[in-house]
């Protein structure tokens, strides 16, 4: 089974605060991955996210005194309601607006790789792989992530982010 977390970069003003309305736009965007890849405005985690969650939250350990928002890359954002005719099977999501994109972009570029890797091997250990692929995957989506969050925020978008399985 094939589970992803994909976040989409959204004028703000173009999202429909509405399930269903969203959900078709996701799928849209998902189906059309490979462009929205080329052209910046998405991202995806297989099901290691909560993983890199973890990772990401290690930062907190790194500055406790920071009024930082570590959680905002993967778990941020206002909750998307279903309404009473949408399918219990229909996809989870949640929108960070503006402001938390741009925490999540200014967390994720505050805090080195290697410092946050340090920091989640002490916390989380290997998380259940072997240290130099948990690295290398670690790092891309790292990588990944601030690069999104970073252009996202300089856009002025919102993100949507939805899990598909």
């Amino acid at each position: 089974m094939s589970i992803h977390l994909h976040l989409c970069a959204v004028a703000e003003s173009e999202i429909r605060d509405d399930h269903a309305w969203l959900a078709a736009f996701m799928s849209e965007a998902w189906d059309n991955l490979p462009d929205e890849y080329a052209a910046g405005v998405a991202d995806s985690i297989g099901k290691v996210w909560n993983s890199v969650n973890d990772l990401c939250t290690a930062a907190d350990v790194l500055d406790a005194d920071a009024n930082q928002h570590w959680t905002l890359p993967i778990y941020g954002g206002r909750p998307v309601t279903h309404s009473a005719d949408v399918a219990p099977s229909d996809p989870p999501m949640v929108i960070p607006e503006p402001p938390g994109v741009s925490q999540a972009a200014d967390s994720l570029a505050a805090v080195a790789f290697d410092d946050l890797r340090n920091v989640a091997s002490a916390e989380f250990g290997n998380l259940g792989r072997e240290d130099a692929q948990v690295g290398q995957e670690f790092f891309d989506c790292h990588r990944d992530l601030e690069g999104f969050y970073g252009r996202a925020a300089s856009a002025g978008h919102a993100v949507v982010e939805v899990i598909w399985a």
